[in-house]
């Protein structure tokens, strides 16, 4: 914990809410920024003295202040330059007395060089030459300015200061994470000379922006800070310098490094000099090397990174305190790499130096001939001095890009350079439910708040407005961080909020929350909630319209096991209870950060909702909710004997945090440009004269991928005719598409409406398939695409599709017979009535698009309006089941035809599957193709362990074939567990007599068929797996094989379960303790556990 006290003049007056005069619409607070404090604008006067900010704004202000020009590279969401853009716009001057030039480029080959150029151009200002230039970029831009920065280097000694600002951040590869990225700054550092500076805190953030601009007289300079972080987190920073205190000590210490003697020097003597007059300057005691820990360690960790450094500083002086001879020496200036100063904070006792070092990723962790950046130059320092007549050994601790770092993992670092326990660990205990063995904070002295929910909830804001209402208390410190996972269920988000009489620095997510508040209980069979809940916590769950008698079958039992386990209370939060919040349910995330306040703070309820009404919402309406709330928020009984309730097999393994990555919600509204109806001469003018209208013939014009047209080859049912299930292979030729399709890709077919269908649809609605369709280009909206109407209906709009709440809504505007105009309204709307009527329709019924038109005759939109509120029809993609070296000129997909009857008793399909299925022999079909997770080991000779369900076997087939080609080639290739479920081998085992074939031949080394209605008692794919689990733990644990499971989602928990037994029997064998959802964990991580359901 950062222990800088709070001001002690006490909480805030809250202003009295006035009641007079005419009401007041509710103040809505809503975020503009996660990078800005509370996401709210910031203006540059404002940051001075004690103040919430976030790290990244802190690091724009020193930028923006002391520089003549900015160029930002900041990718879309990263918001890297969100403020200085801002303050551009508005005006605001920098301490020269103009307002800094802020250019946002684009990212591309060949960035920087406009800076290059504006700072070596014959026109530059030479008034301007000592004026510092900067960057604004993440460390995944730094590809692209590498080149301009070489040539930077070389010329150096003729350019103005120069200092990037670099946000450690990047997407990692197939995973989509949002990682901490330090090697790609590291590695160009060290070989364009470049000085480099790192963040060790938010609280640092601004000092160590300054420092790195004075650094940049010496050498051009990169400061690098957490990005996914700590650069986001919100908190209050008591000594924060305004303009006019980065401009005096700047100045004071240019002056100062100027003096005669100070001149000619080494570079490692200018550093130095540089960082003491700083210091004297500032009153700090900021070192090139800093240590902390026990004053005669035997094993000493050395680390960069910001969260790395202040994350092992306190593990480091926790573990002195329980009398562990360990210390910590954090990097603060990396380059230039000052050796001498390095090995005087190093102390004499010390025995093994660990050096935490990123590597790119687990592959390069696992490959010996990869050493971390950093290892290289301790090795180097070490072994070439005389401070210790024995060098103490040195150990290259390598983490990947991706490794989110606690407590208890950096005390699992500190582990490895130590033969005696530091910690007990949970693996090494059989109480899961028991707090992490290594606590930070103190319970008693910080409160911890952690949200859950989608990011389409009406409370979506709640969480960060709640941690700017609690910041309005001067007594208290509190820190805000919002991470994203836009590819879960469509988006959701978590919230971590702390506050504390002193300052807090803890760079990592809640683990102990005092209350969680969980917006959807979905998302408890997503994640392992309650693990991050302090035992006698609190936690609050969002569930309309479930009375109290059936909470126990709606929620899993694992959660009411470690409820009671923990002895936490459940608050169950149900806004719809409320009649007001069903009239009108734009309140009710006013109702949830009542409720939130009520169970987090019940003794400060007034106080709070006073200093909510400063953040949003009205005083009176909050005051009128809080008196109904009791309607919407109890407690329940948690029974004792759930705390001993037995579970069948092992408990799920369910992660505790979210994957982030994005720092904003999706955007899931689409604003689709206006259609335009012309005749056929607008066509043939394109035709006639291409040049002058440029025109580009396009396949399919209105799709952002890029598309193929293959024939049908061969399309055959696999199951009997008599079956009630049509399951068919259907191969596609390629010819001269030139197609190319990687192992466990998905083809993307862009199906067609019915053409019988689409007919009537025109007649009905009297239109002209001929008329000309002119639709913006998604791609570019000054680009035209031209379509017929008859095209448009059986290509791009999903007129036979389901249509959503708000079609009712958009369709309501056009409907001129009121009682139609009002049922549509009530459809489209977020009443009870409707919200019935709606579900109704489109799970019973099952309405499409044309039939809600047939049905409200009054409302008849234009051909363009229909355009513009029916969506459009989306590629459906399925696995493709071959493997392309086998079959170079075809693929091929294996699929199950949807069909239903609705409540009307009229037959429904499958759009994609009907169209396909009726594909005869040389039909043509648009299809692209869509990256996949399902991917090979990177060994031929690593097992395959595969489960597949129904039509899942799709993508097993080109694994196996890949195998099979494999060894034909003369390669060794490892074992092939598959397994299959279906329900009857007679009519449901498809392309069996393959699979004995690839057995026969020594490719398929076990064959585990599941048919689960052949035999009294049903058998299921994971008691196949049950089977055999000697098979598997050889495969999947002592040959390092990866296992992949493709199928609906039900035989998930299972199937794991399977797996976590595997991984239990083995330790047991080893005479190991582990967690199993925690190795399970791992394997998801190094893509061993690779899941595809639907």
């Amino acid at each position: 914990m950062h222990l800088q006290p709070a001001e002690s003049n006490g909480p805030t007056p809250v202003p009295q809410p006035v009641h007079e005069g005419p009401e007041k619409p509710l103040k809505k607070f809503k975020q503009y920024s996660a990078g800005l404090p509370f996401g709210q604008p910031t203006s540059l006067k404002s940051i001075s003295g004690p103040t919430y900010v976030t790290a990244q704004t802190l690091i724009q202000q020193v930028a923006y202040t002391l520089s003549n020009r900015l160029w930002t590279y900041s990718p879309e969401t990263f918001d890297l330059d969100v403020a200085v853009k801002d303050w551009f716009k508005e005006g605001a001057q920098n301490v020269y007395g103009y307002a800094t030039n802020v250019e946002s480029m684009q990212i591309r080959q060949g960035a920087a060089s406009i800076a290059l150029g504006y700072i070596f151009s014959k026109d530059f200002d030479l008034k301007k030459r000592y004026v510092p230039q900067s960057i604004l970029a993440s460390s995944s831009t730094l590809q692209y300015l590498r080149a301009a920065l070489d040539q930077l280097s070389l010329l150096y000694s003729v350019a103005s200061p120069f200092v990037a600002h670099i946000a450690a951040i990047d997407y990692a590869g197939a995973s989509s994470r949002l990682v901490t990225d330090y090697v790609s700054a590291l590695s160009l550092a060290e070989e364009l000379g470049f000085g480099m500076v790192s963040s060790f805190s938010a609280y640092e953030a601004q000092h160590m922006s300054l420092f790195s601009t004075l650094l940049a007289c010496v050498i051009p300079t990169i400061h690098i800070y957490d990005g996914v972080s700590v650069g986001r987190e919100t908190t209050r920073v008591i000594d924060v310098l305004d303009q006019a205190g980065l401009h005096n000590t700047y100045k004071a210490v240019q002056h100062e490094i100027s003096a005669p003697g100070k001149k000619n020097v080494s570079l490692d003597t200018k550093v130095l000099q540089l960082l003491n007059v700083f210091n004297g300057e500032l009153g700090t005691q900021y070192g090139l090397f800093e240590y902390h820990g026990h004053a005669a360690p035997d094993s000493v960790l050395v680390v960069f990174g910001t969260a790395e450094s202040s994350l092992a500083s306190q593990v480091a002086l926790s573990l002195e305190r329980d009398g562990a001879k360990i210390g910590v020496l954090n990097v603060r200036v990396y380059r230039p790499f000052v050796e001498e100063s390095f090995l005087d904070a190093l102390p004499e006792s010390v025995r093994t130096i660990g050096v935490l070092g990123q590597v790119q990723d687990t592959q390069a962790v696992s490959d010996g001939s990869v050493r971390s950046n950093l290892y290289d130059d301790v090795m180097a320092a070490v072994t070439f001095s005389n401070k210790w007549t024995t060098p103490p050994a040195v150990i290259d601790v390598k983490y990947p890009r991706e490794t989110v770092w606690t407590p208890v993992s950096i005390a699992a670092a500190f582990q490895l350079l130590v033969k005696k326990p530091i910690l007990q660990s949970q693996e090494q205990t059989d109480d899961f439910d028991a707090p992490s063995p290594l606590q930070l904070l103190g319970p008693t002295s910080v409160q911890q708040y952690t949200f859950w929910d989608f990011d389409t909830s009406s409370s979506a804001n709640a969480p960060t407005a709640l941690g700017q209402a609690l910041a309005t208390d001067s007594s208290k410190n509190v820190t805000t961080k919002t991470g994203y996972d836009n590819l879960l269920q469509g988006g959701i988000f978590r919230t971590d909020i702390r506050k504390s009489a002193k300052s807090i620095e803890a760079y990592y997510s809640i683990d102990a929350a005092d209350v969680a508040y969980v917006g959807e209980a979905g998302l408890l069979k997503d994640f392992d909630i309650l693990n991050g809940v302090k035992a006698g916590g609190k936690v609050i769950l969002k569930l309309p319209g479930v009375k109290d008698d059936d909470l126990e079958s709606k929620l899993p039992v694992e959660f009411w096991k470690a409820l009671s386990a923990k002895s936490a209370q459940l608050y169950i939060f149900d806004p719809p209870a409320v009649e007001v919040i069903t009239n009108d349910p734009a309140l009710e995330t006013y109702l949830m950060q009542i409720a939130f306040l009520r169970v987090a703070l019940p003794t400060r309820e007034k106080v709070g909702l006073q200093t909510l009404a400063a953040v949003n919402g009205m005083i009176e309406t909050l005051e009128k909710l809080a008196k109904v709330l009791d309607n919407a928020l109890r407690l329940i009984e948690v029974p004792k004997e759930w705390a001993t309730a037995e579970i069948q097999g092992s408990i799920p393994s369910l992660p505790k945090d979210i994957h982030v990555n994005s720092f904003d919600a999706f955007n899931k509204i689409e604003v689709e440009p206006p259609t335009y109806l012309k005749d056929w001469k607008t066509a043939a003018k394109g035709l006639a004269f291409k040049e002058a209208y440029g025109t580009k013939p396009a396949l399919r014009p209105d799709l952002a991928v890029k598309t193929h047209t293959v024939h049908v080859q061969e399309n055959r049912r696999l199951t009997p005719l008599t079956y009630d299930r049509n399951i068919f292979h259907i191969e596609f030729d390629l010819g001269d598409s030139g197609l190319k399709y990687d192992i466990g890709e998905a083809l993307g077919i862009h199906a067609e409406n019915d053409e019988t269908e689409v007919q009537d649809f025109i007649r009905f609605y009297k239109l002209d398939p001929e008329e000309i369709v002119d639709v913006p280009s998604r791609e570019d909206p000054r680009v035209f695409e031209n379509r017929t109407v008859y095209q448009v209906l059986m290509q791009n709009v999903d007129i036979f599709g389901r249509p959503p709440k708000r079609f009712y809504e958009a369709l309501a505007e056009f409907a001129d017979e009121p009682k139609e105009k009002t049922q549509l309204i009530t459809l489209g709307g977020p009443t009870k009535e409707g919200n019935q009527e709606f579900k109704r329709r489109a799970e019973v019924d099952t309405v499409t698009y044309a039939d809600i038109l047939l049905e409200f005759p009054s409302a008849h939109p234009s051909f363009h309006d229909i355009v513009r509120i029916v969506s459009p029809m989306k590629r459906r993609e399925y696995s493709i089941a071959s493997c392309q070296k086998v079959t170079p000129n075809s693929v091929a997909l294996m699929i199950v035809v949807v069909g239903w009857v609705n409540s009307q008793g009229r037959h429904r399909f499958g759009q994609a599957t009907r169209y396909l299925n009726k594909m005869r022999v040389g039909a043509p079909v648009t299809v692209s193709i869509k990256p996949s997770v399902m991917k090979l080991p990177p060994k031929s000779t690593q097992p395959l362990i595969m489960a597949g369900i129904g039509t899942g076997l799709a993508p097993f087939r080109a694994f196996v074939q890949h195998r099979a080609w494999e060894k034909a080639q003369g390669k060794e290739i490892g074992a092939v567990l598959l397994y299959m479920g279906s329900r009857h081998q007679r009519e449901e085992y498809c392309y069996g007599e393959e699979w004995e074939a690839y057995q026969d031949a020594g490719v398929i080394t076990l064959l585990g068929r599941a048919f689960s209605r052949d035999q009294p008692q049903k058998i299921y794919i994971q008691d196949r797996m049950r089977q055999t689990l000697n098979d598997i733990t050889q495969a999947y644990l002592k040959e390092e094989g990866a296992f992949y499971l493709c199928g609906p989602t039900w035989p998930v928990p299972d199937v794991t379960n399977v797996l976590e037994d595997v991984i239990a029997r083995d330790a047991k064998t080893l005479g190991k303790k582990v967690k199993p959802s925690n190795e399970i964990e791992k394997l998801k991580d190094q893509l061993r556990y690779v899941l595809e359901v639907y």
